[in-house]
């Protein structure tokens, strides 16, 4: 499992230098006026954004709702993974800057120990998600997705967080 193993690590050396430098004001910071945020329901519980259809334009995501969305997939590709139920969208609540970047390095941890004990013919098994069974993807393609998508989430995290500390 070296590579993926390898692969997951080089990602989440990005992760974790954007996730260590981020201040609490720059979760729900606005970079534009169509947005995608974390917002407060009626009981205070924090909410994402959300539409079943993308919008279009689409709104530019708040660090806030990158972190939740991080926590929402991965989640559900962890549950996947180690073969129980996926938790479903509505239930991933965002909890705040401090218990999100927890929780996303708990994921982490998980995630590592995931790969570690997959076998060769865990990794040539049909893929539970993202796709639909009839996709033919496996679970090494599975986890090849989730580190890209890792990626790409924590590049938008990174370029907001400069982008804001540049605007100061």
């Amino acid at each position: 499992m070296t590579g993926l193993t390898g692969q997951f690590d080089l990602a989440w050396a990005l992760a974790d230098l954007h996730l260590s430098a981020l201040t609490e004001d720059d979760f729900l910071w606005e970079p534009a006026p169509l947005v995608w945020t974390v917002r407060p329901d009626a009981d205070g519980r924090w909410r994402p954004d959300w539409a079943e259809t993308e919008p279009d334009p689409i709104p530019v995501p708040t660090i806030g709702w990158l972190s939740w969305h991080l926590t929402w997939w991965w989640s559900v590709a962890s549950a996947h993974l180690a073969g129980d139920a996926p938790p479903d969208r509505e239930d991933i609540l965002w909890r705040g800057p401090e218990a999100v970047v927890a929780e996303l390095r708990r994921l982490a941890d998980e995630w590592r120990t995931l790969l570690t004990n997959l076998s060769m013919a865990d990794l040539q098994s049909p893929a539970p998600f993202p796709w639909p069974p009839e996709a033919g993807r496996s679970v090494e393609d599975m986890a090849l997705w989730a580190h890209v998508e890792l990626t790409k989430n924590v590049a938008e995290i990174g370029m907001l967080r400069l982008l804001r500390a540049a605007g100061r």
